[in-house]
């Protein structure tokens, strides 16, 4: 399966997620830009360093009308205390199966998540996307928030 490329529908999803084991569907963000980070886990040095990072910047998001999601294959208790000790601002969702990894082509040969970002328009069209060779890196706030703006001209277009 090859990863959702731009100008694809996004493969909806539901998934478990902060707070509380809320469920959270893609499909509930119709109308609105998405970010879906998938991270490899929680508590990991350049996993925190990504969300604690798109967190301080959230209104950047925000102010454009863009929600943020991020994605990784711990449980919901993972992400409570993750998100609780690191003050993160926006959901955090378990794919504690990767089927959703699975269906964006994002879990490496040893079972792992490669860090992704997937920018999803108001209509459910990918608009970025972004998946990294080796995830000791992660996209920039300013990066994404230039993609943002690009999905929501296009949604206007």
């Amino acid at each position: 399966m090859a990863t959702p490329a731009v100008g694809d529908v996004a493969p909806d999803f539901t998934l478990p997620g902060t707070p509380a084991g809320r469920p959270y569907s893609l499909s509930d963000y119709r109308g609105k830009v998405t970010v879906l980070v998938f991270y490899p886990g929680d508590d990991t040095v350049v996993c925190t360093t990504q969300l604690v990072s798109y967190s301080s910047d959230l209104k950047q998001f925000s102010d454009l009308g863009a929600e943020v999601l991020g994605v990784s294959p711990q449980d919901v208790a993972s992400h409570e205390h993750f998100a609780e000790r690191n003050n993160l601002g926006f959901p955090l969702l378990a794919d504690t199966d990767k089927a959703v990894g699975r269906s964006y082509d994002l879990v490496g040969p040893l079972g792992f998540y490669k860090r992704s970002v997937f920018v999803v328009d108001a209509d459910g069209v990918v608009r970025y996307a972004h998946r990294s060779g080796h995830g000791l890196t992660f996209r920039s706030t300013d990066e994404l928030v230039a993609a943002v703006r690009d999905a929501a001209r296009s949604d206007a277009g």
